[in-house]
């Protein structure tokens, strides 16, 4: 098997690689109950330079590919209600066009440069792109067999449904015509294939259909091929009138609609086929380090995204060889890059929104903490969340703790005549969202507001860029961080005049400020007025928008500059205590491992007998439970209801303990090439908190936990006979929110 690149004859062989087979299957063992204490045995070694052999790592585009492939299991998993089950599967589309949007583009892009292992596990580029070809493969075959066999009868059975063309009656398949001519037809443009129409160039992830055609048109020539693209403006599935369907939610899909009626755009042409297809083209951005004016070129970036290089071509199963040949030489890919799918080829645009909530997820109430709740009965006994946060620290959890105080303390800040200054950084927000809002009132008020926006980050450079527009036009300064090193940490500093002195309120936290991702994303925020903590914000703050060493700072671990040495540092501590005999523990919690030299540590701090528990939602690196390397480590995963995003470093360090949560996974883009912050809890009943409900809670789920085999394997735990089922975030939702446990 070969990729190609025909016109450009950049061709590579592609060898099976034997030791990674074991990805290739989706299937997933899940008859074990408990973490394994069988250790996979490895050759690693030991390398003079003090690091460890290729064999002791997992590359990070496979582990990336089982996290996705968790996230489908989802979707066949009843432990979800339907509605969720199929949202899952909507969410594991969208995964995978990234995935090869940016992951597969970028090793494509090192292929071009050399075939050569330049990373920590000594894959190839090629033989990482056959690993991607063989599970992704396998993966969306399974994606569409699950919507098939699975969701889409039971959906039928709660009366909603995807209606196919020869399913609908003589009246419903009337409207249809008719909207095709009113609706669908006038937005239209059929391009057809010959010399003077050379191939239209087809925007990123765009539905396309491909038209075989009999017959001349009307300059007598003979057209055989056309291309007609889907506007984006047109609704991928079309909810049929009440009339028509006795009030059900009978659907049909735009492909349908187009499919049935397409020979109407050839008039006096025979149209003997037509299929739908989509590309998938490069959609990372390339900003040099020296640009004068970051959102211009961003602006001009964002056009290029729509077109980059190509890399990877769905089309439908029934579309033929020689239609599908055409469209794989014509964006100059192969056949690994071909996937067929037994269904419309645009799942991340398919309907799951009903509302039918016999159907959906147990609706909660989202608790506002109890320092910031206001006496409504008793208003002059009520204090505003400044005398809160004088009083004592304050820990939110989303999205068990409802996101208002956020909002609540910016828009108190934009109307206290004691408020001179708020500083803000911004990385996912929109111009409707209430931080924004709250920030622009506050820049009208007269208040001196400066919003560090980070306009790359990816998929909302446009909307960020319209929030700096808008915050600009109220009267604020925007700055958008360093050139090089995205601004990731999240980060609010109030300045208030208080008796003839300044004060200082900060939140910091593990998650964006936007208010739809707390509702979804676990995520933890800080409210303090610790003086030395708010002087470490005010810094990190100058050094965002001025010039300077970096800032010297008593509490607060700075990337780049010093979070990556204290994390060293902590494990080398927990490794002295355990070879001094003492009792020696770590638990991290964050989204990814791919750092090589923390890794490495951990490898260390393992055979020193350390016990290291990580609880990684995707990525992982790290080979655990393997004989000799990391007999000490285990990695396990949670995906649930929510999103896992906090980001949780403990270490026991002889019982003098610390905890610190963050903004920063542990990778190497967010430790040496970002803007991140991580701050400790020193509030015993917050430490506490964070410890039982953010960690201990999580060690102990045993329903919706995989645990990470040192094969690179993950397999999920059920309940040994006569255990308790225990599900983290249901447990959560019942002792915060006061809901009964549920799927």
């Amino acid at each position: 098997m070969a990729y190609s690149n025909n016109k450009n004859n950049e061709n590579f062989e592609v060898i099976d690689n034997k030791n990674h087979n074991e990805a290739k299957t989706l299937k997933t063992e899940s008859n074990k109950t408990k973490e394994s204490n069988h250790l996979t045995q490895i050759a690693w070694q030991r390398l003079d330079d003090g690091s460890y052999s290729p064999s002791s790592y997992i590359n990070r585009d496979l582990s990336l590919l089982e996290f996705n492939k968790r996230v489908l299991a989802q979707a066949a998993s009843p432990l979800h209600p339907l509605l969720e089950r199929l949202f899952f599967l909507i969410i594991f589309s969208s995964n995978m066009d990234e995935f090869f949007e940016i992951r597969v583009a970028g090793i494509m892009q090192k292929l071009r440069l050399g075939d050569v292992a330049n990373s920590p596990h000594g894959m190839r580029p090629s033989e990482i792109l056959n690993e991607i070809s063989a599970v992704a493969h396998n993966a969306i075959d399974e994606q569409y067999r699950i919507l098939n066999e699975d969701l889409l009868p039971e959906l039928a059975k709660a009366d909603i449904r995807y209606l196919k063309r020869d399913e609908l009656n003589s009246d419903q398949s009337a409207w249809m015509q008719r909207y095709f001519t009113e609706q669908v037809s006038p937005v239209l443009t059929p391009i057809s294939i010959d010399p003077s129409h050379p191939f239209p160039r087809l925007v990123n992830k765009s539905l396309n259909f491909i038209a075989s055609l009999e017959g001349k048109d009307a300059f007598g020539r003979d057209i055989n091929l056309a291309i007609v693209p889907a506007p984006r403006s047109l609704p991928r599935v079309i909810r049929l009138p009440d009339e028509l369907t006795d009030g059900k939610e009978h659907h049909v899909m735009l492909s349908a609609v187009i499919h049935e009626h397409i020979g109407e755009l050839f008039p006096g042409m025979n149209v003997t086929g037509c299929h739908q297809f989509r590309l998938t083209r490069n959609a990372d951005l390339d900003l040099a380090d020296d640009v004068d004016d970051l959102a211009k070129a961003l602006e001009g970036e964002l056009e290029n995204r729509r077109f980059g290089d190509k890399v990877r071509l769905e089309v439908t199963t029934d579309c033929p060889t020689e239609i599908s040949d055409y469209l794989l030489n014509e964006f100059e890919l192969h056949d690994n890059q071909l996937y067929r799918v037994n269904g419309p080829v645009n799942l991340t645009r398919l309907l799951f929104d009903f509302n039918i909530p016999a159907l959906r997820y147990q609706p909660f109430t989202h608790v506002i903490p109890k320092a910031f709740r206001r006496d409504m009965d008793k208003p002059e006994k009520s204090t505003s969340m400044f005398a809160a946060m004088r009083k004592g620290d304050v820990l939110v959890h989303h999205p068990f703790h409802s996101f208002a105080p956020v909002t609540n303390l910016l828009w108190q800040a934009a109307s206290d005549p004691k408020v001179l200054a708020i500083k803000q950084t911004l990385y996912r927000s929109g111009t409707n969202s209430e931080v924004v809002k709250a920030l622009a009132a506050a820049a009208r008020n007269g208040k001196e507001v400066t919003a560090i926006i980070e306009l790359r980050a990816r998929f909302d450079e446009a909307s960020n860029i319209a929030v700096a527009n808008y915050l600009q036009e109220a009267g604020a300064v925007v700055v958008y961080g360093i050139v090089g090193y995205k601004t990731h940490a999240k980060l609010m500093l109030i300045v208030r005049r208080e008796e003839d002195r300044i004060r200082r309120y900060v939140h910091l936290g593990t998650g964006n400020y936007h208010a739809g991702n707390a509702k979804a994303y676990t995520d933890y925020g800080l409210f303090t007025a610790d003086p030395d903590i708010s002087e470490d914000v005010h810094k990190i703050f100058q050094q965002l928008t001025g010039m300077g060493k970096p800032a010297n700072l008593k509490k607060l671990l700075h990337a780049p500059f010093t979070l990556h040495d204290a994390l060293m540092s902590f494990i080398d501590d927990e490794i002295a205590h355990a070879k001094a005999g003492k009792r020696a523990h770590i638990i991290v919690k964050v989204n990814a491992l791919t750092e090589r030299r923390l890794i490495d540590k951990l490898y260390d701090a393992s055979q020193a007998g350390v016990k290291i528990e990580l609880i990684l939602r995707s990525i992982c690196c790290l080979r655990p439970q393997v004989q000799g390397l990391s007999e000490n480590i285990t990695v396990r995963s949670i995906l649930g209801r929510f999103l896992e995003h906090t980001r949780i470093y403990y270490c026991y360090n002889d019982g003098d303990e610390r905890l610190y949560c963050g903004s920063a996974d542990w990778m190497d883009r967010n430790l040496f090439h970002r803007v991140e912050v991580a701050f400790p809890i020193e509030d015993k009943r917050l430490f506490k908190q964070i410890y039982q409900d953010g960690l201990q809670n999580y060690l102990q789920d045993n329903v919706k936990a995989w645990v990470l085999e040192g094969t690179g394997r993950w397999y999920q735990t059920q309940p040994s006979e006569g255990e308790t089922a225990h599900i983290a975030q249901d447990y959560l939702l019942k002792t915060i929110n006061r809901v009964g446990e549920s799927g």
